[in-house]
C-alpha cells in the first residue's frame, strides 16, 4: 500500500517555506542530502516529479503544488492528534486582540482547534484596530495580538504570518481631479493607514478632504463601491471592479500580518496558542510569505525558549 511519510511531507513544506533545500535542511536540522532523499522517496512513491530542478532555486511542479496543499492539512491534523493525546492538561485564560478582518479568516479556525485541544483554557477575544491592539499589549491589557504593521515596523520578537500589499483604490465611477483636494475614505483615527496617507498627499493638489470615517471593512468597501472617495486598502480586500490607482499617488509601504505577545504574558498557555496560530496552513494573504520556517521553526522554537511555564 502506498504511504506518504510525515517526515517527507515536513521536508516538502519546509522547502517552500524556507525558499530552498539547503535552508530547509538547516531548519529541520538535517543534511541537505537527507532532505533531497526524502523528496526523492515521495516522487518515487507518487510516480511524478515534485520539484523542477532545472533552475538554480527549486520550483514546485504542478503536482508538487497540489501535494503541498494536502501536506499542510495532513501535518495540521497530525500535530492536532499529538497535542490531543500527549500534551499535559493546561488551564487558564488568554486575552487575545485581533483585527476585524482576521476574525473572518484563519483566526476562527485556529481558535476552534485550540479550544478542542485545550478545553480548560478560556480565550477572551477583543476586536480592535491594529494600533489599539499594539498599545494594549504594551500596557499589559492583552496577552497576545494578531494584527497588521508596516513591514518596516516589525519588532524582533514578532512572528510573521503573511505579507500583503497596500493600494490606493477607488470606484471606476469616481473621477479624480488632481487640482482639487481628494475625497478620502478612511478608517477611524486609530488606523495607521490614515496617518501615512495624510502625510503623503498627492501633488499638486491641496491634499485630501476626509468625506467618511469608518472602522468597518464592510462599510469601507460599500462606500468605495458607491464612488464616495479614494482610500488605502490591503490587497486581500480589493474586490473585482475596484480601480487600483497608481498615477499621482505615492506607492504605499508593504504590510505584514503578525503575532505579537505582551512583555509580561509569556507562559506555557500562551505558547500553546502561538504555536497553533503560526502553524495554521491556510492564512489568506495576497502573497504567502516564504518564511514559515521563521514562523514555525524559529518563531515557535524561540518562543519555547523565551516563554517560561
Amino acid at each position: 500500500m502506498t504511504k506518504l511519510e510525515i517526515g517527507a511531507l515536513q521536508a516538502l513544506c519546509a522547502i517552500q517555506d524556507q525558499g530552498g533545500v539547503s535552508r530547509a535542511a538547516a531548519a529541520l536540522a538535517l543534511s541537505q542530502s537527507a532532505v533531497s532523499h526524502k523528496i526523492k522517496r515521495l516522487e518515487d512513491v507518487l510516480g511524478c516529479a515534485l520539484l523542477d530542478r532545472r533552475t538554480g532555486r527549486p520550483r514546485f511542479t504542478p503536482e508538487g503544488e497540489k501535494l503541498l496543499g494536502y501536506a499542510r492539512r495532513i501535518l495540521a491534523l497530525h500535530d492536532e492528534a499529538l497535542h490531543a493525546l500527549s500534551t499535559e492538561p493546561l488551564s487558564g485564560r488568554i486575552r487575545l486582540g485581533v483585527t476585524e478582518d482576521m476574525t473572518s479568516s484563519g483566526v476562527s479556525r485556529v481558535l476552534g482547534r485550540f479550544t478542542r485541544l485545550y478545553p480548560a483554557i478560556s480565550v477572551q477575544i477583543s476586536v480592535a484596530q491594529s494600533r489599539v491592539i499594539a498599545a494594549r499589549l504594551d500596557r499589559g491589557e492583552l496577552d497576545a495580538g494578531v494584527f497588521q504593521v508596516f513591514a518596516a515596523d516589525r519588532r524582533p520578537d514578532d512572528v510573521t504570518l503573511f505579507e500583503d500589499s497596500l493600494h490606493w483604490v477607488k470606484s471606476p465611477d469616481l473621477t479624480l481631479d488632481m487640482d482639487q483636494p481628494m475625497p478620502m475614505l478612511t478608517f477611524d483615527e486609530d488606523c495607521f493607514y490614515r496617518d501615512w496617507a495624510l502625510h503623503h498627499a498627492p501633488q499638486p493638489g491641496a491634499g485630501f478632504r476626509i468625506v467618511m470615517e469608518c472602522a468597518s471593512i464592510a462599510g469601507m468597501t460599500s462606500a468605495l463601491r458607491a464612488g464616495l472617495g479614494v482610500t488605502l486598502l490591503s490587497g486581500r480586500h480589493i474586490e473585482p471592479g475596484f480601480d487600483v490607482v497608481t498615477d499621482h499617488f505615492p506607492p504605499p509601504p508593504k504590510l505584514t500580518y503578525i503575532v505579537r505577545t505582551g512583555p509580561k504574558a509569556r507562559n506555557a498557555i500562551l505558547m500553546a496558542l502561538v504555536k497553533i496560530v503560526v502553524g495554521e496552513p491556510d492564512w489568506q494573504g495576497e502573497k504567502s510569505l516564504g518564511k514559515t520556517a521563521d514562523r514555525v521553526e524559529s518563531g515557535v522554537e524561540a518562543a519555547t525558549l523565551r516563554f517560561k511555564a
